[in-house]
């Protein structure tokens, strides 16, 4: 039976390549590969596998005719064409299963630096300045936290809550009855009228793009804590900002900026506008740089269940 050959576009954990060799898979690599000299020799393969170097769009997936599979190494698929990969016969597998407890502690993490300044207490204290009640922080416990997005990220948060004594809710558009132990099922409108604090877990599609915006924010009957984890291009940063100094938003933890690159790896650090300087000026926002599902663990976790679902579908 000929093996079924495939490219590694972008780099991955090294089990992912054993895994597929192992289970009769011929792997070869194009991570130095620029998009023209993919081009030339994608037509030679059965399946790809990405992460967010390139992007499998029309033109790329016309040309690779062999094409049988698109494997991204993580949980966001907008880096492919997925309707048109999946018009053409050409099946579209991701990974959140192995990301989703790094995301859900990183939030968690986020929330309670937020809620106990421990950023800015951090700086303080090592700069000398030991200013107890300044930093009185606040407790999750009797809070409504609402959640947008309850599938495998939004869920793992939920979970991890459920310790603190909070008032979890969620809405999915895309969802019904997934009320559980951990989060009740919501409206969007109630999520408006209870949530303190609001959770980003969607992908970045045409209708989530700038999602949440000043008017948004401003349906929220209380002033509230925001986390995103989910995409940069979710939140429009110029009216994160502005609710920030109006109050309305009374703390943000940001692991993704609309102002990052396509791969996710570094900022367009030529094109930051006026917004970021004040975002990163601001002590009621922490940052970080895309990292809420880079664990150690979750490196492994993202080939591991990919490969799973690669060799399932065409060995299983």
């Amino acid at each position: 039976m000929t093996k079924l050959k495939v490219l590694f576009i972008d780099s991955t954990h090294p089990i992912l390549i054993a895994l597929l060799t192992n289970a009769g898979f011929e792997c070869e690599s194009g991570t130095k590969m620029s998009r023209i000299e993919i081009e030339k020799i994608i037509n030679n393969y059965d399946g790809v596998i990405i992460r967010s170097r390139i992007t499998l769009d029309r033109q790329l997936i016309d040309i690779a005719k062999n094409l049988k599979f698109i494997a991204r190494v993580g949980a966001g698929l907008e880096s492919i064409d997925v309707e048109y990969a999946e018009q053409k016969g050409i099946t579209c597998f991701n990974s959140p299963e192995g990301n989703r407890d790094a995301v859900g502690e990183h939030a968690l993490g986020m929330l309670l630096c937020l809620f106990n300044n421990l950023v800015r207490a951090n700086y303080e204290v090592k700069n000398g300045i030991w200013k107890r009640e300044e930093n009185r922080g606040l407790e999750i416990k009797g809070k409504t936290v609402g959640i947008i997005g309850y599938g495998n990220m939004g869920g793992a948060f939920a979970r991890r809550l459920k310790g603190f004594d909070a008032n979890v809710i969620a809405y999915d558009k895309y969802k019904t009855n997934y009320s559980d132990d951990y989060v009740q099922e919501n409206s969007l409108e109630e999520l408006f009228e209870n949530a303190d604090i609001l959770s980003l877990h969607v992908p970045l599609t045409d209708e989530t793009k700038f999602m949440v915006d000043n008017e948004f924010i401003n349906k929220f009957k209380k002033n509230i804590y925001l986390i995103n984890t989910a995409r940069g291009m979710v939140v429009k940063t110029n009216d994160l900002v502005k609710n920030l100094e109006n109050g309305k938003i009374l703390g943000a933890g940001i692991d993704v900026l609309e102002y990052e690159k396509t791969s996710f790896e570094e900022l367009h650090k030529n094109e930051l506008p006026e917004t970021f300087k004040k975002l990163i000026a601001n002590d009621k926002v922490i940052l970080s740089p895309h990292i809420a599902g880079w664990t150690v663990e979750s490196n492994i976790k993202l080939s591991k269940f990919l490969a799973e679902k690669i060799i399932e579908k065409f060995k299983g």
